[in-house]
Order: C-alpha cells, then sequence, then structure tokens
C-alpha cells in the first residue's frame, strides 16, 4: 500500500493569485492531497439558488495543474447565514433547553428535515460538477460530526423525529412501557405524542429512555451521512471519507463507517492530552510537548476498524493549536514522529492541518505548515523528511495483531447514562486496557461489538460492554484462545434492564455477579498478589477457578479453560501482571517496555517511537528524543 501525505487548504482566504505558488510549494515539499470546500458554503452558493463555482473550479485545476489530488469536502457543517432565513427553525437545543445560534460552525440539527433537503442540495449541485473531474480523486462528508456537542439536540425538529424512531422501533405504547419499565414512577405512556425528551427532568431521566435517545440520534447522524453519500456515488466513482475526532463517543462510529469507504479522524495530540485525557498532572507534565504515548495509537487502531482496514488521518496537528486549556508547542520531531505512527499502523494518508496559519477569525492561534507571512514553521521541514521518507520506504501493509480489543460504542452511552461511580467510563477502561497492552509491546486490533470470528486472535479482552451480542458470545464459545471479559460486561440488556441469570452469563462459566460497588479514589481494594481494583470492583458467586483474589477474599479474576472474567478496574501494577499471564498463556511473547517508549509493527518493519524528551536506549537501538527509528523484521 503507498503511503502518501497531505494538507488541509482554503483557497477562499486567500487571493486568487497566491494560488499557483501555494501549489507548486506543496507539490514541492512532497505532498499528494489537498482537503478543501469543507467550511466555504457561502462562496459556492453566495444566494439561495444562485451557484458560483468559478473560483472553486480555478482552485481545483491550479491543484490539479501541480499533480497534487483534491480531497473535496460538502459544506454542510457551516450553513449560511441566509440559511436561517428559510429555517429559522433548524437550530439545536442544548439540554438546558437554549437554541444554539449562528456564529460559528455545526449550527444545524441533524434531524431538521428542511435542512436535509438543502444539503441533498448542495451535496448533489456538486456532485454533478466534480464528480468525474480527474482532480476530485476523494470526498469528505461534512466535517467532525459531533465536534462541539452537537450530536444531541434537544429541539422540537428531534422531539418530532424521536417520537417517529420510537414508533417505528417499538411499533405500540404498551411495548415501549414494557422495554423501558415504565411503571417504575408511573411514568407509563398511553401514545407516543406524549413522549418527550429526557432532559429538564426533575432528577435523573428513566435510563432506558435516555439509552433510546442516545440510539436515535446516533442514527439521525448515520442518516444524515448515508443522505450525502447515497448522492455522491451517483455521481463519482471517487472514494468517500468523513474525519472523526479523539475521544467523541457520541454517536456509532461503525454504523456510520458501513456506508464510507475510507475512516479518517483529527489527531491533535498536544490539543488532547491538555483536554481530554484523565491522567495525573505528572503524566500530562513529562508528555506536555508530545502527548500521550498511547492515545494517538488507540485512534488509529479503532479507525482501521471502523474504516474496515482503510483510513487515513484528515487533520495532523502541526504546531500549537489554539482550543485547548493550555497550547504548547511540540518539541521538534514531532511531528514527523507523529505521522510515522500512523502509518505503522496502517494509514494510507496524513494531511496537516493548516497549510497556512490563519490571520483571522477563530483559528488565527491555530499553527499550520505556514506561518501567516508564508514563512516555513517548524513542521514544514519536518513534512518534508517524511515526504523524502516515504519516497524511500517500500510499499507495505498492516500486521496482523496478536490481540484484539473490544470497543462498543453504546457501551459508552450506557456508562454515561448510569456511571453508578463517577469515573467509571467505557472509553478510559478500554484505553486503559490498551495502553497496558502496548506497555508490553504488543499489537492491538480493535474490534467491533459485533465480531463473529475470533479466531485470529491468541488473546481476546473485551471490557465494560454492557451488552455481548449473541454474534460475540457464539464467536467467545468457539474460541480456542485465552480471553478477559470484564468487568460490568453483559450486564444490561438492550434496553438497559438487569438480565436474568445475573451477569456476566459467560459460555460455560459458572459465575453470579452478586453485588457491585464503585470506589472513591481514596479506597483502593488491594489484590492479593499486589496492584489494586479501582473506581469499580464486583462480589462475584462462582465454582470456576480462581485466578487472583482481592484481600478480603472475593475473587478477582476468575477463569474456566481458556476464558476468563475480571471483576473490577485493575490499577496498572495489576493490570500489567494480568495481562503477562494472560499473554503467556496464548503464548504471546511480550518485551516491557521504557515509560513513553512504544512498538509498532507492519508487515515488514518494526518502529520504535520515542515519546520522551530524552533518548532511549533499548535492546541495543539509540532512540533519539521524540524519534522515531525502523527495521526490517
Amino acid at each position: 500500500m503507498k503511503r502518501t501525505l497531505g494538507v488541509c487548504y482554503y483557497p477562499e482566504h486567500w487571493p486568487e493569485e497566491q494560488w499557483q505558488e501555494d501549489a507548486a510549494r506543496m507539490a514541492a515539499l512532497g505532498l499528494t492531497w489537498v482537503r478543501i470546500g469543507e467550511f466555504a458554503w457561502i462562496k459556492m452558493e453566495p444566494e439561495p439558488g444562485r451557484y458560483d463555482w468559478s473560483w472553486l473550479d480555478r482552485a481545483v485545476e491550479t491543484l490539479g495543474r501541480h499533480g497534487l489530488q483534491v480531497v473535496l469536502g460538502t459544506p454542510t457543517a457551516t450553513p449560511p447565514r441566509w440559511m436561517l432565513d428559510r429555517h429559522p427553525d433548524m437550530l439545536a437545543v442544548d439540554a438546558q433547553g437554549r437554541t444554539r445560534d449562528f456564529g460559528s460552525r455545526r449550527h444545524y440539527d441533524f434531524s431538521h428535515l428542511g435542512y436535509r433537503v438543502e444539503c441533498a442540495r448542495i451535496v448533489q449541485a456538486m456532485a454533478e460538477r466534480y464528480g468525474k473531474n480527474p482532480h476530485v480523486a476523494a470526498w469528505q462528508t461534512d466535517n467532525e460530526y459531533a465536534c462541539h456537542d452537537t450530536v444531541l439536540s434537544y429541539s422540537p425538529a428531534a422531539l418530532s423525529a424521536f417520537r417517529e424512531w420510537c414508533a417505528q422501533r417499538y411499533q405500540s405504547p404498551d411495548a415501549l412501557n414494557r422495554a423501558w419499565g415504565n411503571v417504575f414512577w408511573s411514568m407509563e405512556y398511553d401514545s407516543f405524542d406524549q413522549i418527550g425528551l429526557p432532559n429538564l427532568t426533575v432528577t435523573e431521566a428513566n435510563p432506558a429512555h435516555v439509552m433510546a435517545f442516545r440510539r436515535f440520534a446516533s442514527d439521525e447522524v448515520v442518516r444524515f451521512n448515508r443522505l450525502q453519500t447515497e448522492i455522491i456515488r451517483k455521481y463519482s466513482p471517487a472514494p468517500i471519507a468523513h474525519n472523526y475526532m479523539g475521544a467523541v463517543t457520541d454517536f456509532d462510529h461503525f454504523d456510520t463507517g458501513a456506508d464510507l469507504d475510507i475512516a479518517s479522524w483529527d489527531s491533535y495530540p498536544l490539543g488532547f492530552l491538555s483536554d481530554r485525557i484523565p491522567a495525573t498532572e505528572a503524566h500530562k507534565l513529562r508528555f506536555l510537548r508530545q502527548g500521550d504515548p498511547d492515545f494517538q495509537a488507540f485512534h488509529h487502531d479503532l479507525y482501521r476498524a471502523v474504516g474496515r482496514g482503510r483510513w487515513w488521518i484528515m487533520e495532523q496537528q502541526p504546531g500549537p493549536v489554539n482550543w485547548a486549556p493550555y497550547n504548547p508547542d511540540p518539541l521538534p520531531g514531532m511531528a514527523r514522529l507523529w505521522a510515522w505512527e500512523a502509518f505503522a499502523h496502517g494509514a494510507e494518508a496524513v494531511c496537516y492541518f493548516r497549510w497556512r496559519q490563519a490571520p483571522f477569525a477563530q483559528e488565527q492561534m491555530h499553527a499550520g505548515l505556514l506561518r501567516p507571512d508564508s514563512a516555513p514553521a517548524p513542521a514544514f521541514e519536518e513534512a518534508a523528511l517524511v515526504a523524502r521518507e516515504l519516497a524511500a520506504m517500500p510499499d507495505q501493509s498492516t500486521a496482523r495483531a496478536d490481540v484484539g480489543l473490544v470497543f462498543d460504542y453504546a457501551s459508552a452511552w450506557a456508562w454515561q447514562t448510569q456511571p453508578q461511580g463517577r469515573g467509571f467510563d467505557h472509553l478510559w477502561l478500554a484505553f486503559h486496557m490498551y495502553k497496558g497492552l502496548r506497555r508490553l509491546g504488543l499489537n492491538v486490533d480493535i474490534l467491533p461489538p459485533d465480531t463473529a470470528d475470533l479466531s485470529d486472535y491468541p488473546l481476546v479482552l473485551a471490557p465494560g460492554v454492557a451488552t455481548l451480542s449473541e454474534g460475540f458470545l457464539r464467536a467467545l464459545a468457539a474460541h480456542k484462545g485465552q480471553s478477559i471479559i470484564g468487568p460490568r460486561s453483559n450486564s444490561k440488556t438492550v434496553e438497559f434492564s438487569t438480565p436474568v441469570p445475573l451477569p456476566p452469563n459467560l459460555p460455560g462459566m459458572s459465575a453470579t455477579v452478586a453485588r457491585v460497588e464503585s470506589l472513591p479514589p481514596q479506597m483502593p481494594v488491594p489484590l492479593r498478589d499486589g496492584g489494586a481494583f479501582l473506581h469499580w470492583r464486583e462480589k462475584v458467586e462462582t465454582t470456576a477457578s480462581v485466578v487472583e483474589a482481592t484481600t478480603d477474599g472475593f475473587p478477582a479474576l476468575i477463569a474456566s479453560g481458556g476464558l476468563h472474567y475480571l471483576t473490577g478496574w485493575p490499577d496498572e501494577v495489576a493490570l500489567d501482571r494480568i495481562l503477562a499471564a494472560a499473554c503467556t498463556r496464548a503464548g504471546l511473547g511480550i518485551e516491557r517496555l521504557p515509560e513513553g517508549l512504544r512498538r509498532r509493527d507492519s508487515a515488514t518493519h518494526r518502529f520504535l517511537f520515542n515519546y520522551n524528551a530524552e533518548q532511549v536506549s533499548w535492546n541495543g537501538t539509540e532512540i533519539p528524543a521524540a524519534g522515531v527509528v525502523w527495521h526490517k523484521l
């Protein structure tokens, strides 16, 4: 597979006489892809029904003339101001009932039917015009679904659509009442028209109601995206992508990705470390200018799964961003390291955001490959180095992983809906397990929750999956390797009730979770062999083999053959021991890596990534600070 570099560009932001020079510099830098168009609706359609494609025609032609391939974005994330005059009720409403108004971006409601018609119209006009253009080699739908908390809307449009969704799903109010347990607190409905949205209730809303609303909202994103992909495919053979984000679980990316050819995501390691990752202050300080050593890799593997093997970085941080609480400058070498880490995980393309730093509006403090005066910023030369290295690197493919790790968006919604203990979150539990595997030098595939064949993986983990699918349970029963399920897995039905038989109800394992407790930070539960449970632990009645136990005498890890159930959230000490033992049983070789050093194998090369601010020596190899080295396998 050929690996390529690209950049995000906004020709509408710059004088047209500058386009030619920009395109020539991009080509000379070694770039292949240029993403344009995703925020330019007002330039494409200055007035309702009056299109102006002339500037975009010339921009595409200028880029193509220099051998650059265009990723053309649909502009539906930024509807023009005149759109609100046509559809004044198209704006989303937050959980407090406040309208989210015009003046930035993503100012629309996924459920508004009038806006969907407008989106179909602009997408069709674009696809008709550029679908066969030889320079338009890929498409991007919209931009960053869910950014700025825009999936959940409590508008009249969302209410109407949710009632219809409930009617289709449950068919009768009685069936809905039974599914949701509405006999509790006299919450029963006589008709679907009585159903409201689960906000502004006196105390917490029925969790089944909340979960139904979360599923509905995710389905609305899928429908909105599908509207665009179906139109584009009628006119263009080029692949279609969407750019997802980091640590965002508001909608099911697997469902949305089913209608796309490529999954891409927007990688901002320093912003994410400062703004999103739950880590100690010491950890954040150590990796302040490098980013967390595992966060990017986790999302690379996630989006490789979402894209069914095809994935990109659509936006790669090149310097300080503008949106985090603090915005440090990356260490020299990180723009190169981040790109190579993506390629080692199978990325087809890495596109830096952006070409030139904007001197105006909200993102003027966001660095680019060029400064606002067009002089090269530090990442410019690092991108040039990556381009030269790519040219010398033979094409390669991703290696088969050692471990399969299940990740489930619906479980993220479930534990946000009813965490039971502050800090219990499916994303961060899965990430915690992933970090433990990476510390042991393992390659990981992230698996969707409906995975029906586990035979490729000597070791499978399914942490905190609220409802294990029938297909996955059959695959688990047939699995010949090692597996670790839990904690809190298979503990809810799809409609968010407690199942009977009680969890975990795993094939061939006699075990019952009789009692659970969530743990404040100052009250860990120690394990006999070292380490402790944090956040969560379960008291299990079982006839299975007890592999690990807590110091107060309860099973911590039980086993029936190769199937294991973990009854709590282990700290790093306990997790490293448990994973190392599982790898030994699975016949997997492990090598404990120094802090901040990570390894990834492709089909042909072994890559070492040093996230430290100082050189690291490992197995006779010197890896420079903020550096990457590789050798053939």
